[in-house]
């Protein structure tokens, strides 16, 4: 199976994959070649893949949708990290992610402070000139 593993910024994984591994919101599943069609939503986790010469390969991802159709398998998450070892993912995720949340908080308080400012705006063109 062609396994690509998507964010919004980036292809992350494009390999042939001979099984994946996977987390939904009922619980985990495989994914085989010759696997029916399958469409699914993704839980955050570790997913794993199998790849043509026996290797295994695990990529945290966040929450997103796995789609196979055919022989391609398309991932599609808002974060994910890929490492060999489990025990180093952890660390990495850990570290990445914790990053990426201190980034969206920054983000959300400067768009409160923009949404206050232009509410305090309509606010004075509301009252009458004295």
């Amino acid at each position: 199976m062609r396994l690509k593993l998507l964010t919004p910024t980036e292809v992350l994984v494009d390999e042939i994959a001979t099984k994946i591994n996977a987390e939904g919101p009922d619980g985990q599943f495989c994914l085989l070649p010759r696997h029916r069609d399958w469409v699914a939503a993704l839980v955050p986790g570790i997913l794993g893949f199998t790849t043509p010469d026996g290797g295994e390969t695990f990529v945290a991802v966040d929450q997103g949708v796995l789609v196979k159709c055919g022989d391609e398998v398309l991932i599609s998450v808002r974060r994910a990290v890929r490492d060999c070892d489990l025990a180093c993912l952890r660390g990495v995720v850990e570290t990445r992610f914790r990053h990426y949340d201190d980034q969206e908080k920054a983000a959300r308080g400067a768009i409160a402070r923009l949404e206050a400012g232009v509410i305090r705006r309509f606010l004075e063109l509301q009252e009458p000139p004295r």
